[in-house]
């Protein structure tokens, strides 16, 4: 046992370091994002799946760093990064839109000048929409029109179109509980 620690000790010490970089950069984003979220007064949902997205993403790159720190062949390496990219490639093809959507999830947790109970306009040439925003989620946003009818309008399509806020917290928290 001995052995195997001393002739693997530079591998083990720089995994453990990238353990703890690891931990500590995890738990000052989501702090981060929780504070975020509590000052911009984001529903706490939204706070915790851009959270795990932000983890995702970390422990993505921690795994990255452990194929370096335990010398993986690059030659190798190589053929599987292919293999990785020509599969990832194929289904980022296939689901660009839903990829699309998380990202502008993310981009308008962190930007969105809207909150939910406000609303707003959207300024779509073919279809312009008011409504008053019910629930921001992670693929779509959910408004509810003055007629009663609910909108699913995607994320990435909210980015793209000017949004004009026509009155804040239109709507308390009891009316938006109960329109579900």
């Amino acid at each position: 046992m001995n052995e195997i620690l001393q002739d693997y000790q530079s591998e083990l010490t720089y995994t453990a370091i990238a353990l703890a970089v690891f931990i500590i950069v995890r738990f000052v984003a989501v702090q981060t994002i929780r504070k975020v979220g509590r000052r911009s007064d984001i529903n706490q949902v939204r706070t915790v799946l851009v959270g795990r997205y932000i983890t995702f993403g970390l422990f993505f790159i921690l795994i990255i760093s452990f194929i370096f720190i335990w010398g993986v062949d690059f030659k190798e390496l190589g053929l599987i990064v292919s293999s990785i990219f020509a599969v990832i490639g194929v289904a980022l093809f296939a689901t660009w839109s839903i990829l699309s959507n998380i990202t502008s999830g993310i981009i308008l947790f962190f930007y969105f000048p809207f909150k939910i109970g406000d609303r707003i306009r959207i300024l779509d040439k073919d279809f312009p929409e008011e409504a008053i925003i019910i629930d921001i989620q992670t693929f779509t946003i959910n408004l509810k029109k003055d007629n009663g009818e609910f909108l699913t309008y995607p994320n990435n399509l909210l980015l793209q179109k000017g949004v004009v806020l026509i009155q804040k917290q239109v709507a308390t928290e009891e009316d938006l509980e109960s329109h579900f």
